[in-house]
């Protein structure tokens, strides 16, 4: 059974490889543009199915005119694989984007964008004030600080404090034009530092154009960027972050990931598993230089704020997206963690923190036999890794997919030689 999988995927790869740039291209605009109509067609909250529809239209655009360039076979195929590329962004994120940013601002009860955004919006007016923005917390049962007439889950804020950033523009200036929404400030946020990190890669062009269509134009990231947006820039940054790794750039990396891990707890894996990977120009370690700036813009930010309320932070940032505070998060997929503990709610405390101890044996194991440890073998563990544990999570989004995924190919940009090495060119 294993040789015939072996064999059927050796077959796969192969025509992959065969198809040539721009028609793979063809053949993932024309998949994206399927999976905007499903979603269009089948999802029940507005900011989605309005963004299936209106990306379903550039997306098959882009998977003809992609087909039609390869029947043309320019001379500068990577220059017309980036124009496409660009063209796709345009209409699957920046239209999109536009239109619901300016729709809800019209119409706010409507629901254009996922809750995150108002949560983040509500976050940076109490910054600006120079309030606390964790109001609600569980305490011993009960629910306290909760903000009157909205969803309970709305009133928790489950990032760390710099991530409020993203909502001062729309804190300050109070405009009903839509142009200070929270989604804007992140994906432009997101278009800086994942254009940073493509020109430092040290990788071919074709190879960032699978990174660039993962992040920016493929449904894994177009959705996000129009919709709710906050993952968005942390791996644009935790990108940045592995670029300038690559390159022995440490401080800079240490910023990169600092400011990441200081915005949202999803960046801390990689951003701790940088201190393995950190290498000098003597090709000594230098995770003292990666870990001072990590740890001095994480502590300044947030220490000021988890002392002032210790249990409030802990039960916004920790117990909340772990399904731990008592209330039922928006975000809970149908994933395994989730089903089982529904079925017997003291799972939700035993799997996790079981699957994370022996989990965490395996890859010590691994990174023992594989030390030192390279930036490619790295993103492989934590792709497994944090595919295992979204799975195992009791309150997880079906969405964090794209983490393992982006980690995953990131890994085989970074690698050096291997057999993946042709697959997705």
């Amino acid at each position: 059974m294993f040789a015939r999988l072996s064999i059927l995927r050796t077959r796969l790869f192969t025509r992959w490889v065969a198809l040539g740039g721009l028609r793979s291209d063809a053949v993932l605009y024309g998949c994206a543009a399927a999976f905007s109509l499903l979603l269009g067609w089948t999802s029940t909250q507005v900011a989605q199915w309005h963004w299936g529809y209106l990306s379903a239209g550039p997306y098959a655009a882009g998977a003809l005119l992609g087909y039609a360039l390869a029947r043309l076979r320019p001379r500068r195929e990577v220059m017309a694989r980036v124009i496409l590329l660009t063209l796709v962004v345009i209409g699957s994120v920046a239209v999109p984007l536009g239109l619901e940013a300016r729709w809800r601002h019209q119409d706010p009860a409507m629901g254009f964008a996922q809750p995150e955004v108002s949560v983040i919006e509500r976050s940076g007016v109490y910054l600006s004030q120079g309030e606390d923005p964790y109001r609600a917390y569980d305490k011993d049962g009960r629910l306290i600080g909760v903000v009157k007439g909205l969803p309970t889950y709305e009133s928790f804020f489950p990032y760390f404090p710099l991530m409020g950033v993203f909502g001062l523009p729309s804190a300050e200036t109070h405009e009903g034009t839509g142009l200070t929404d929270a989604r804007i400030i992140m994906s432009l946020m997101t278009l800086l530092a994942s254009a940073a990190a493509l020109f430092l890669l040290k990788a071919s062009g074709k190879k960032k154009i699978r990174v660039a269509q993962m992040l920016l134009a493929l449904p894994t990231g177009a959705l996000f960027l129009a919709t709710g947006g906050d993952d968005m820039p942390i791996l644009a940054l935790l990108l940045l972050g592995v670029a300038l790794l690559e390159r022995r750039s440490n401080n800079a990396a240490g910023v990169s990931f600092g400011v990441a891990a200081a915005m949202k707890l999803t960046a801390w894996p990689l951003a701790l598993g940088a201190l393995l990977v950190a290498r000098d120009e003597r090709a000594a370690s230098a995770w003292r230089r990666v870990a001072m700036w990590v740890m001095a813009i994480v502590v300044v930010t947030i220490a000021p704020f988890a002392i002032k309320a210790p249990w409030a932070f802990v039960s916004n940032v920790l117990e909340f997206p772990l399904g731990l505070a008592g209330v039922s998060s928006p975000a809970a997929s149908a994933l395994p963690g989730h089903i089982l503990t529904t079925w017997w709610s003291p799972l939700g405390h035993i799997l996790a923190p079981t699957t994370f101890l022996v989990g965490g044996y395996f890859v010590t194991k691994y990174m023992k036999h594989y030390w030192p440890l390279s930036i490619s073998r790295l993103l492989g563990v934590l792709s497994l890794v944090s595919f295992v544990m979204m799975n195992v999570a009791s309150a997880t989004r079906i969405g964090y997919i794209i983490y393992p995924a982006n980690f995953a190919l990131w890994s085989w940009v970074t690698i050096d030689h291997g057999v993946l090495d042709p697959v997705l060119v």
